[in-house]
């Protein structure tokens, strides 16, 4: 039997390959027609897609495309189109559908709104990833999209959708994720075997498999709508699909009436472990137990919802004495219980004041919960892009401030810590602010608790594990994450610190720049011109030169040969000299680096700071 389904692997990857390569004989323009109409049907607010410029008749021109990734770069053939977290606005772009060899599509994080389309199957025919979440579709999920039997992944967690999952999801025998969390889905859920990782919590009234048990109908009918589905028997599953979503919609409707106060499925389902103790590391809170933090976060509310990511979903948390923490669920956690508990109990000894700390931890069910300590100010990604209303600019003390105190922390992980620690991970949304604007760093250590593969390509891909923009050019090439791979990343933060500017969408550079923020500045020759690229605010209070000092540090930070950036406690180094009159750190507070780590004095580092000019 395993032998069958490998052959059977095997001649459909050569079939899917014979239909793509067919398509690439004949259909560039189609591709470019494509990219086209989703220039023309979103609408692109903060001009992510200004790069997309199509007076050009260069092969493969693009390729070059924020978000485009070509079969070859040299031909205008479309793999995967990822527009994560772009603030674009319309409809679903049906004109997609251009793009004949297109194997992902994400949309994630926008403002796409309206119906799925229903013949989305005709449109995306061989995508094997597709990501709609965090939008606002509305409508019914159509049964179209259990025609797309390529599919590895569909995510449409996060919109307003509504009615119930299709029955004939369950013939998408590829499918290994799946998630429709947080939206207003109710009925049964299909049974996907055991290789399906998937995700159901708030929405309005799910259930079967983990989920409350369905009322009303047998496992035998559920099992026979799967079956009648399979062999076509379209009258039967239409007639015993609508009087369950007759009698779920009523019961959702009389739910709606009593005030069913979150309809989170996941949080519920680990009701009966509530008796579980948390494993914590801080006295202080040493007797706590998961119904505490089940109390505390009102049930995993979706209110109460902070952030969220590819590593999982983080929840605000008030305890009865009004002490405030981060709850995360992960997601997505590779590890078993046991390698689980042996990785918490080392992140619980990684203690440092940069550090957002680790309080403690719990396994309930197949639930992983981590709790750390809360950071009043949120991230700084958020306080340097205005993402909340009444935002203000920050000044450059705290951003000094900021730079030197992160650039500390991720020292200390790559020098000092013991194991030491590559975060992969790093932009201005890991980087948390307390009440006081110290920098406390987030999701170290985590990157090992996923799936390696998966994190790495995501990494290069996706917005959210290794965010767009922040990436090393050399990860494209090796995939391998080093500690030179983390100080571009940081670098990248810096140049945000210092400019203002998004990573990968500068609003300063003209109209025909179709770059990244590092391409930019890498791009702007001589002194002045460099310090054009200064966020304004910043000039002409006092400190235009330790600005423009640390804007040189980042400009090292990102330099295309890994051998050419300085390690990160050489970036600690530099930026500390900068900031010296001002007692961010202390020389307590100094690591140094542990035998056989590269390391220069810091008579060598002052020099090397005045003449970062030639670099």
């Amino acid at each position: 039997m395993v032998l069958n389904n490998r052959c059977l692997t095997t001649l459909s990857t050569i079939f899917i390959c014979w239909v793509l390569s067919t398509s690439l004989c004949y259909s560039l323009q189609g591709d470019i027609d494509c990219l086209k109409s989703v220039k023309e049907t979103l609408q692109d607010p903060l001009n992510f897609l200004s790069s997309w410029d199509f007076n050009n008749s260069t092969e493969g021109f693009i390729c070059k495309f924020v978000g485009v990734e070509c079969w070859h770069p040299d031909e205008s053939k479309v793999l995967n189109i990822r527009l994560s977290d772009m603030e674009l606005k319309g409809k679903f772009p049906v004109g997609i559908g251009k793009c004949e060899a297109l194997t992902g599509l994400d949309l994630s994080s926008n403002k796409i709104f309206g119906a799925i389309p229903p013949n989305i199957s005709k449109i995306i025919s061989f995508v094997t990833t597709l990501d709609l979440s965090s939008n606002q579709l509305t409508g019914e999920i159509p049964v179209g999209l259990a025609n797309l039997t390529y599919l590895n992944t569909i995510k449409l967690d996060s919109n307003e959708l509504t009615g119930q999952i299709p029955p004939e999801f369950a013939l998408l025998g590829r499918l290994k994720e799946f998630s429709v969390a947080n939206n207003r889905l109710s009925g049964p859920v299909p049974f996907f075997g055991n290789a399906v990782s998937s995700t159901y919590e708030n929405n309005l009234a799910l259930c079967g498999k983990s989920l409350s048990p369905c009322q009303g109908a047998s496992k035998k009918s559920r099992v026979g709508i799967i079956v009648a589905a399979a062999i076509g028997g379209v009258t039967v599953a239409a007639i015993v699909v609508g009087v369950v979503m007759v009698f779920y919609l009523r019961k959702a409707s009389r739910k709606r009436k009593e005030g069913d106060p979150d309809g989170n499925k996941w949080a519920k389902s680990i009701k009966g472990a509530k008796a579980i103790k948390l494993s914590m590391f801080e006295k202080s809170v040493s007797k706590m137990r998961l119904s505490d933090l089940m109390k505390a976060t009102d049930n995993f509310h979706k209110g109460n919802i902070i952030g969220s990511g590819r590593t999982g979903t983080v929840y605000k948390a008030v305890l009865e004495d009004g002490t405030s923490l981060m709850v995360k669920r992960l997601q997505n956690a590779q590890h078993s219980e046991k390698e689980f508990m042996s990785e918490m109990a080392t992140l619980g000894n990684v203690k440092h004041r940069n550090l957002v700390p680790l309080l403690g931890f719990c396994v309930a069910k197949q639930e992983k919960i981590l709790v750390y300590k809360y950071m009043k100010n949120g991230t700084l990604h958020e306080k340097l892009h205005f993402v909340n209303e009444g935002d203000k600019t920050l000044e450059w003390h705290p951003r000094l401030k900021i730079a030197v105190c992160s650039a500390q922390g991720f020292a200390w992980l790559h020098h000092s810590c013991n194991p030491r620690i590559i975060h992969r991970n790093i932009s201005s949304k890991c980087i948390l602010l307390d009440s006081n604007f110290e920098p406390k760093i987030s999701d170290f250590g985590l990157a090992r608790l996923m799936n390696p593969i998966d994190t790495h390509l995501s990494t290069f891909v996706n917005g959210e594990f290794g965010d767009l923009g922040y990436v090393a050019p050399e990860y494209t090439r090796t995939l391998v994450a080093t500690p030179k791979g983390d100080v571009y990343s940081f670098g990248v933060v810096l140049l945000e610190l210092v400019t203002g500017e998004r990573p990968t969408y500068v609003s300063k550079a003209p109209e025909s720049f179709k770059g990244n923020l590092v391409e930019w500045i890498s791009n702007l020759s001589g002194e002045s011109k460099l310090r054009e690229s200064i966020d304004k605010s910043l000039l002409g209070n006092g400190y235009d030169n330790e600005v423009f000092q640390v804007l040189k540090v980042a400009c090292r930070c990102v330099l295309p040969a890994p051998k050419e950036r300085p390690t990160m406690f050489e970036v600690f180094q530099l930026l500390r000299a900068i900031g010296e009159q001002y007692n961010f750190t202390t020389d307590a507070d100094i690591m140094m680096p542990s035998e056989g780590d590269e390391g220069i004095e810091l008579e060598e580092l002052i020099v090397a700071r005045d003449t970062i000019d030639a670099h």
